[in-house]
């Protein structure tokens, strides 16, 4: 009997041992506090050990299909795994699947998750792996769009999708390729500029809006039109007085041709007609031209009211293309145009 159970202890034991031969490092600092830390990784905080437990299990399984290259199957394990934890080193084991699948762009993005906390989440190594794996994807298969606006409460889209809310300026990766960048406001007309962006670039911007609205805007200055009239209407004016003056001097001269004159008359009755018939020549010219001018002040008046037109559409994209640089890099390679 002693011999029975010093046998099962025996057996109990390299059953154990060898079970925690089988658990990946990375599983064991999953679940240890990391002992170089004197206090709890913020990733440790609030988190139920029951929620470990499961992300521990879902963890192994999703290692066991990674190491079967069942990808798709291992990325929807890793990512159940994180909807129990997050915690830097299941996000950075989803960045190498999902790298291994194709998607470069969510590969990028939880391997930037995967650093977000303070140095030293992850083995020195292993941290070193990872920015090591996105600079090549940022070189190699990704591209930037860094776009700066200023206005207040534009909304800034990108392909469709919002973005973010002037004033500001947001970076994001992307594929490479076309991309549309939008932009509206109420009262502004909206931006709307294709951006080709090819792999390892990045292209970078400022964007301006213009108000849209309606304003009036006249042919001429208000001046002509009301010249015209008044220049017209005093002509008009000097005709009539000259018309009554060469009537009155006509009337004069008639008088003294009905009363006769002695065999013949004096010379200032022949001139006093002459000149009252030019007179009235002279008003009948006035009276003509300051009519037309009138009908002409009258017209240009109809003509220059004011129209409304809507304003020039001035604002777009100014883009520079440069070399893209990681999230992670000491400052950002983009170059705004202003």
């Amino acid at each position: 009997m002693a011999a029975m159970t010093a046998t099962r202890a025996r057996s109990a034991r390299l059953a154990l041992a060898g079970a925690r031969l089988l658990l990946p490092v990375a599983l064991v600092a999953l679940c240890a506090a990391p002992a170089r830390a004197q206090a709890t990784p913020p990733w440790h905080e609030g988190v139920s050990e029951e929620r470990k437990q499961k992300a521990q299990a879902l963890f192994e399984e999703a290692r066991e299909l990674h190491r079967r290259m069942m990808l798709a199957e291992a990325r929807a394990k890793y990512e159940e795994a994180l909807a129990s934890w997050e915690h830097p080193e299941l996000r950075l084991y989803l960045g190498r699947a999902l790298k291994s699948i194709g998607l470069p762009l969510l590969a990028y993005e939880n391997l930037r998750l995967s650093l977000q906390w303070a140095p030293g989440s992850l083995d020195p190594e292993v941290e070193q792996e990872a920015r090591a794996s996105m600079r090549a994807l940022v070189e190699q298969e990704l591209a930037a769009i860094k776009i700066r606006c200023d206005e207040p409460g534009a909304t800034v889209l990108l392909d469709g999708k919002p973005w973010f809310v002037g004033p500001g300026a947001e970076r994001r990766m992307v594929t490479p390729g076309e991309h549309v960048v939008t932009a509206r406001k109420a009262g502004y007309f909206t931006v709307v500029k294709p951006v080709v962006v090819p792999a390892g670039k990045e292209a970078s911007g400022q964007l301006a809006l213009s108000v849209d609205t309606i304003v009036t805007k006249q042919r001429w200055p208000a001046w002509i039109p009301w010249a015209t009239l008044g220049a017209g209407a005093a002509l008009g004016a000097a005709g009539a007085g000259l018309m009554w003056h060469a009537g009155a001097s006509h009337g004069e001269v008639d008088q003294r041709l009905r009363e006769g004159c002695e065999r013949s008359c004096p010379p200032s009755t022949a001139d006093g007609y002459e000149a009252s018939v030019l007179e009235n020549r002279l008003a009948i010219g006035a009276l003509v031209a300051g009519g037309a001018a009138a009908v002409a002040g009258t017209v240009l008046l109809f003509m220059n009211r004011p129209q409304p037109y809507r304003t020039e559409d001035r604002g777009g994209v100014k883009l520079d293309l440069l070399p893209a640089a990681s999230f992670d890099a000491a400052g950002l390679s983009a170059r705004l145009v202003f």
